[in-house]
């Protein structure tokens, strides 16, 4: 029999742990991380149990009669383990139907969470969500090196390099995410009139809960004087760029490229994805082509992240 409890404080551990079994986890829906945008997102997670034992989490929030997975976070989705089976799942998606209608709910909107973050095939849910007539609202494209391949950089990356080892440029890992996000909002401000989705200050309180997974490299000239950084966030098997910044000096001595370099040939050669995140904006229907052209020049290649809705009613 399956029950669906809302998530409250008291499961933190148990919730905690399932994320770190699971066979789609994330460090994302460690409740640590979910909770650090507490304030701006109504949470609305739940858990499922089947006959008392947990077998999956759905990491959520509410806006208005809409229920989010998750709207804080780059993507969502069932989570569970390798006990997972197909007719279990769409038992699941018809229990999570009936409660969430049960509670006046309208639409559930569905973040799929990318298949290179599965450490085993963890698809059921796109299947049981399918037989519930939920329907494709909007499909991004995301750059992933697979680094076990043998990796090509384009001609002009190459270059980029030479620049930037003729210039002196040197990489390491840093703490100083502060001038980092300088130049990060001073390059939004004038290009987008926007900010970074996450300020410095929170960036640094993650970093700092999570040692392990997020990580700063920086290239400079000098010390204390930052030209290019890439915030990494590394989880099992892949490597994430959640933020890449690149002053206008070191656009011209190729600072990033070198990063970048260093990042994929020799820190992460080890794991299995490299990825650059979306090249698309307005629901995936606007294609940057000149950011997704300038991941392409590392041999990143594209897998799409769907999004669906699915009706309650």
């Amino acid at each position: 029999m399956i029950t669906i409890h809302r998530y409250q404080s008291s499961y933190q551990e148990a919730w905690n742990k399932f994320v770190a079994d699971a066979k789609n986890g994330h460090f994302l829906f460690d409740r640590k991380y979910m909770e650090y945008h507490a304030d701006r997102f109504e949470d609305y997670s739940l858990l499922f149990f089947n006959n008392d034992k947990l077998v999956a989490l759905l990491p959520a929030c509410t806006k208005d009669e809409y229920i989010i997975s998750h709207d804080g976070l780059s993507f969502g989705g069932i989570l569970s383990t390798s006990s997972m089976k197909i007719a279990l799942m769409m038992d699941l998606f018809d229990n999570l139907i009936t409660y969430l209608s049960k509670y006046q709910f309208k639409r559930l909107i569905y973040k799929v969470i990318p298949h290179i973050y599965h450490s085993i095939p963890a698809e059921e849910d796109l299947y049981a969500i399918y037989r519930c007539n939920g329907k494709i609202i909007r499909r991004d494209a995301n750059s992933v090196i697979n680094l076990q391949q043998k990796i090509k950089f384009a001609k002009g990356k190459n270059e980029g390099i030479k620049k930037a080892i003729k210039s002196g440029l040197c990489v390491c890992e840093s703490k100083d995410f502060y001038s980092l996000f300088k130049i990060g909002d001073q390059i939004l401000d004038k290009k987008y009139r926007k900010k970074t989705t996450h300020t410095a200050e929170e960036m640094q309180i993650l970093a700092n809960n999570f040692p392990e997974n997020i990580k700063l490299f920086v290239a400079y000239k000098e010390e204390n004087n930052i030209l290019s950084g890439v915030i990494i966030y590394e989880y099992r098997d892949i490597v994430h760029t959640q933020y890449m910044f690149n002053a206008e000096e070191g656009m011209i001595c190729g600072a990033l490229d070198i990063i970048l370099y260093y990042l994929i040939h020799e820190h992460y050669n080890h794991k299995k994805y490299f990825s650059f995140g979306i090249s698309t904006d307005q629901d995936g229907l606007y294609l940057n082509q000149g950011l997704a052209n300038y991941k392409e020049l590392f041999f990143a290649r594209t897998i799409v992240q769907d999004f669906y809705e699915l009706p309650l009613f």
